[in-house]
């Protein structure tokens, strides 16, 4: 298990430039399986998570040529479906929970697809129902064998057009569901669908594969099924969530930071809500340049009471960037609520930042007062345990604007979905060394 040791309290400075976005690979990754054409895709980052599903996709027969930094070329024309009951899969399935949607792909062009219960961060529940129920609903079978926590779905005859009201609008889910309804017969409707750029970017990559889908960053998604879908190239987003991480980095090391070519069209509120914690950022084209700041407020709401910031599907704010928004606050002036309303346990890793001085009242599992030090005191270094990828980066972050010397175990977790961070943070500055 390795560690992160990080000297804090240095001030940054340079450029930074975001790595593939994340969620968006692991979308982008499964479509490959619908089609036997070749299909590249570039910007695809380098992370555990993506490698372990590459690794699963190279077991079940995909055909997979590196031909970049980044840039790989796949086809899926001589599948192993054998794999799929194989103990090796349901080791390697179920350790990423991003396996889930190679079942819709599978589903639709094969008529069968399996996946042993995947894992993924602890951050509480993450029902799969939604999942499942739509395959049900597009008229295949389903089965779920709790000795062996898998799940079956089959449709020997193929899948049906069909309409249904999503229960939550599960991004995973509305991918997956989308996947198999591009090769369904007829029209099938999905409303209380999930439009996050990343989803709206498999819609694209769908479409040029010769997919047939309207509303396309909507919540209502119609799809005509087709017969076939062929080959296509595919450029991924950059990802928000790691843009998003360097600019609370910046305000809590006081530091000068441009983040280079972060697709700004769509960041949705994230920029906003930086700056609602008093964060100048500059736009510079296509980059975004953080400023020097020795102290940035929280803003009160219109009413003056105190802000509140919560998570929502999108157009709301992305739950993943709430660990960093809070642990930022700690040296803001003023105080905020953060509301997590998604996720069961992601703030129980504020203890650490408490254990740091932070001022953090944890109201319950679900909301956080943060009242800030305006940089009257500094977080005390420490040594820490990453307990998932985002709780991860927000310990770092805390690290990076402390005094001393800290230790963050368990560093995993953060390579899951931080490509090279070591090495990205020590080209402008950080003091951080890598201990395998």
């Amino acid at each position: 298990m390795g560690t992160f040791h990080i000297e804090g309290g240095h001030e940054l400075s340079g450029d930074i430039r975001p790595q593939g976005a994340k969620n968006e690979a692991l979308q982008i990754l499964c479509a490959v399986l619908l089609t036997a054409e070749p299909v590249v895709i570039e910007n695809i980052p380098d992370i555990i998570d993506v490698n372990k599903l590459i690794t699963i996709l190279t077991h079940l027969g995909v055909k997979v040529e590196a031909l970049s930094q980044g840039s790989y070329r796949f086809q899926s024309d001589d599948l192993d479906l054998d794999y799929l009951e194989s103990e090796l899969f349901k080791k390697e399935g179920s350790s990423l929970r991003g396996s889930i949607m190679i079942v819709g792909p599978l589903l639709a062009r094969f008529g069968k697809g399996y996946i042993p219960r995947p894992g993924g961060d602890k951050i509480g529940r993450r029902r799969l129902d939604t999942h499942f129920e739509g395959f049900i609903k597009l008229g295949a079978s389903f089965r779920y064998n709790k000795h062996e926590r898998f799940y079956g779905v089959e449709a020997p005859s193929g899948l049906t057009g069909t309409y249904m009201l999503l229960d939550q609008a599960s991004v995973t889910g509305t991918a997956n569901i989308l996947m198999a309804a591009v090769l369904a017969k007829g029209t099938t409707t999905i409303y209380n669908a999930a439009c996050e750029p990343y989803l709206q970017q498999l819609c694209r990559m769908l479409q040029s594969m010769g997919a047939n889908i309207q509303g396309v960053g909507s919540n209502l998604l119609v799809i005509q099924g087709v017969e076939r879908l062929g080959g296509c190239r595919h450029r991924i987003l950059p990802d928000m969530i790691e843009i998003g991480s360097w600019i609370g980095l910046a305000a809590m090391t006081r530091s000068s930071i441009t983040i280079k070519d972060v697709s700004w069209d769509n960041l949705g509120l994230i920029p906003d809500t930086f700056r609602k914690l008093g964060i100048k950022l500059e736009r510079q084209g296509d980059d975004i340049h953080i400023p020097r700041q020795d102290s940035y407020e929280i803003q009160s709401d219109m009413d003056g009471s105190i802000l509140t910031i919560s998570d929502a599907p999108w157009p709301g704010f992305t739950p993943d960037l709430l660990s960093i928004v809070l642990v930022t606050c700690t040296q803001a002036k003023g105080s905020v609520l953060i509301h997590q309303k998604m996720f069961e346990s992601r703030l129980f890793f504020v203890d650490k930042l408490i254990d740091m001085g932070a001022k953090i009242i944890l109201c319950d599992p679900h909301r956080a007062t943060v009242i800030g030090h305006d940089f009257a005191s500094s977080l005390k270094a420490t040594n820490m345990v990453s307990p998932d990828i985002r709780a991860g980066v927000s310990l770092l972050i805390a690290a990076l604007s402390a005094e001393g010397t800290s230790v963050i175990q368990n560093i995993e977790q953060i390579d899951r979905g931080y490509e090279r961070i070591d090495e990205r943070l020590r080209a402008i500055g950080a003091k951080i060394t890598r201990v395998a």
